[in-house]
């Protein structure tokens, strides 16, 4: 529930609240990548994988992480035609987007489910050679995501100081996110392992999911641009979480660590007792 609560509801907060106080001030498009990468839901792949790192509650992840995905299928188009208005324009009706989502995202999802008791072992046998295919599809989504919206021609709208701008932006997004779930999680008398679990799954966006997203719901002529601050933004998570995830398992291992010599000196004095 609060990673869900922070994916839906305080990412499109703050979200609005940029959009608002800019809106004067900066292209309107660029803005509106910027409320689009908040309505987006959690990644999958890398919450599990920062979650395991850091040592926290893998199980919850996964559960958080994946309902937050299925859950957007439907959820973010709908805020986006709530909030952005995209279907406008030129752009497909918010039941078109959401038919072109699901074809896209759940159809492959509810298809391999069902094909796991006929090709699960295969999969699990040949896990050396398939990861290079599910990675290098992500990879394909980004370059021909940004491929197109340099064919559209985005460096001739968009300079440095809008790229400055946009990491900027990034930055404070991801801080109060990150600043606001873990004051949630000791509000809430969290766990450390569970604590982990909304730091990571609730400050993540997927750009996996992004894309093909964004290419149902803004005229095509439009996706490159307001793609950009997903892309800025979604590498600066990437970056910043491996760095965090990294620190949380040190010191869950120089926790245990202490457990254990503690647990030892106990037995130790026990035996000098008996002794």
């Amino acid at each position: 529930g609060l990673v869900l609560t922070s994916t839906y509801l305080l990412f499109p907060l703050i979200g609005l609240v940029i959009v608002t106080t800019m809106a004067s001030r900066a292209d309107p498009l660029l803005l509106s990548g910027i409320l689009y990468l908040t309505l987006l839901p959690s990644t999958v792949q890398s919450s599990i994988a920062f979650t395991a790192v850091a040592g926290g509650n893998v199980a919850a992840a996964i559960c958080s992480a994946s309902l937050s995905n299925l859950l957007g299928i439907a959820l973010t188009p709908l805020l986006v035609a709530l909030l952005m208005h995209a279907g406008d324009g030129g752009g497909p009706s918010t039941w078109q987007s959401i038919q072109s989502i699901i074809l896209q995202l759940l159809a492959p999802f509810l298809t391999g489910h069902l094909l796991r008791p006929l090709i699960g072992g295969f999969v699990d046998r040949h896990r050396a050679l398939l990861m290079p295919v599910d990675r290098g599809s992500i990879l394909l989504v980004v370059y021909t995501a940004f491929s197109a919206a340099v064919d559209g021609g985005i460096w001739s709208r968009v300079d440095w100081p809008d790229m400055a701008m946009l990491l900027g932006f990034s930055i404070v997004i991801l801080s109060c996110i990150m600043g606001v779930n873990w004051m949630a999680a000791r509000l809430f008398r969290l766990a450390r392992e569970d604590a982990i679990v909304l730091f990571f799954c609730g400050s993540k966006k997927s750009l996996a999911a992004g894309v093909p997203m964004a290419g149902a719901l803004f005229p095509a002529a439009q996706v490159g641009v307001v793609l950009l601050p997903l892309m800025i933004f979604h590498q600066l998570q990437l970056f910043l979480c491996a760095v965090l995830a990294g620190r949380f398992g040190r010191q869950d291992a120089a926790s245990a660590d202490a457990h254990v010599a503690a647990d030892e000196q106990r037995a130790l004095s026990d035996l000098q007792e008996k002794a």
